[in-house]
């Protein structure tokens, strides 16, 4: 998946922007309130990144559980490393398992 496609999928949820709190380089996709643009972050992508990283939250057992199936999956880059992974795109996960863990991170953020 391709950094474009992933972040056409990302901005299919409701409510959701993309934002760059931390400067360029670095994609914040957020969900809130769309009008003050105030909302929690749900996924980050390091930009210009081979191959592609993407941060999301995670449940913490799940987080943990794949980190130690998958060496691809690391703890969350300059993130609570107790919520956030960091997936590097290299095909150990594939699309759809990277999807459904970026729509657990909204839920996580949005069903609070």
């Amino acid at each position: 998946m391709t950094h474009k496609e992933l972040e056409d999928y990302l901005l299919e949820f409701p409510n959701t922007w993309l934002d760059f709190p931390f400067g360029e380089g670095v994609s914040v996709y957020k969900a809130g309130n769309l009008e003050t643009k105030e909302g929690k972050l749900f996924a980050i992508i390091a930009d210009k990144s081979k191959p592609l990283r993407v941060s999301l939250k995670c449940d913490p057992v799940l987080a943990q559980t794949l980190r130690e199936k998958y060496e691809s999956v690391l703890p969350g880059y300059h993130l609570n490393k107790k919520h956030w992974n960091t997936i590097i795109m290299t095909g150990q996960l594939d699309d759809e398992e990277v999807k459904d863990l970026a729509r657990l991170s909204y839920r996580l953020v949005t069903e609070r």
